[in-house]
C-alpha cells in the first residue's frame, strides 16, 4: 500500500482566504505535505493565483481576470486584505521546501493563449525539492505543455469516469489522473476534493497517491490514525 500525500487545496480555506499567500505560508509552516493552487493569466500575460475565471467570488473586484492588466488587478484584494497573488510570489514561498506542489492550469473555461510556455518558463527560475505536478481539465493544455517540455509530470483532471484509465495514461504519456472519485485501477491517482473523514479513511486504506482537501490539518490527523 502506497503512502497518500495530503494536498492543501487552495491553501487552507477553512481558516484563511482561498488561494492567499497567508494560507500557503501557514500550510508550509504547519506540516502540509503538499499544496494545490490554480493559475490564470492577466491581460498583459502575467500568471496570477486564483481559482475562478472572474474576480467576483474571492475579491472585492468584479469581471474576468483576462480583462485586467497586472497593475489593475493588484488594486483588488482578497478577503484578508492581500492583493491578488502573483504566481512568482507563491513560488518564492514554496521554493526549497520539502513539500509536493500541484499547479493547475485553469484553462477549462478560458484558455489563456501562451499560459503553458509562460508558466513552465517561470517555474524553471526556482528550485523545488520535488518536481511540480502540473494538472488541467483541459486536455489540449497538457498536450501543449508536453510539446514545450516533455520531461515534466502532467496529470489529467476529470469529473467524469475514464473507462480504461491505464490505457489512457499510457497512450497520452500522462503521469496520473486526478479524478473526482476513485477509479478502480492501479494507476497513479490523486482525488479531489476530499473533506469527509470517512471518505479520506477509505482512500488512505486504498493507498491512493494523493488527496486534495480544504482542511489539511484534519486530514493529516486522520492519516496518522489510519
Amino acid at each position: 500500500m502506497g503512502q497518500t500525500i495530503v494536498f492543501a487545496h487552495r491553501g487552507l480555506p477553512v481558516k484563511f482566504a482561498e488561494n492567499s499567500l497567508q494560507g500557503f505560508k501557514y500550510a508550509v509552516e504547519h506540516g502540509a505535505e503538499g499544496v494545490e493552487f490554480d493559475v490564470h493569466l492577466t491581460k498583459d500575460k502575467v500568471p496570477v493565483v486564483m481559482h475562478d475565471e472572474t474576480l467576483d467570488r474571492t475579491t472585492n473586484g468584479t469581471g474576468y481576470i483576462k480583462d485586467y492588466t497586472l497593475n489593475e488587478i493588484r488594486k483588488f484584494h482578497l478577503e484578508n486584505g492581500e492583493p491578488v497573488p502573483l504566481l512568482s510570489e507563491l513560488f518564492e514561498i514554496l521554493q526549497d521546501k520539502d513539500l509536493y506542489i500541484n499547479l493547475e492550469f485553469k484553462t477549462n473555461k478560458i484558455h489563456d493563449v501562451g499560459i503553458e510556455v509562460i508558466v513552465l518558463s517561470l517555474a524553471k527560475q526556482y528550485h523545488f525539492v520535488h518536481p511540480i505536478i502540473f494538472s488541467s481539465f483541459n486536455y489540449q493544455t497538457l498536450k501543449n505543455c508536453q510539446k514545450i517540455d516533455a520531461q515534466q509530470q502532467y496529470c489529467f483532471l476529470t469529473k467524469m469516469p475514464i473507462p480504461f484509465p491505464a490505457h489512457f495514461i499510457a497512450k497520452n504519456h500522462f503521469a496520473a489522473i486526478h479524478p473526482h472519485w476513485y477509479l478502480p485501477s492501479k494507476i497513479t491517482q490523486r482525488i479531489w476534493t476530499v473533506d469527509k473523514v470517512s471518505t479520506a479513511k477509505k482512500y488512505f486504506k486504498l493507498g491512493v497517491a494523493g488527496i486534495f482537501t480544504n482542511n489539511f490539518e484534519l486530514m493529516n490527523r486522520v492519516k496518522q490514525r489510519v
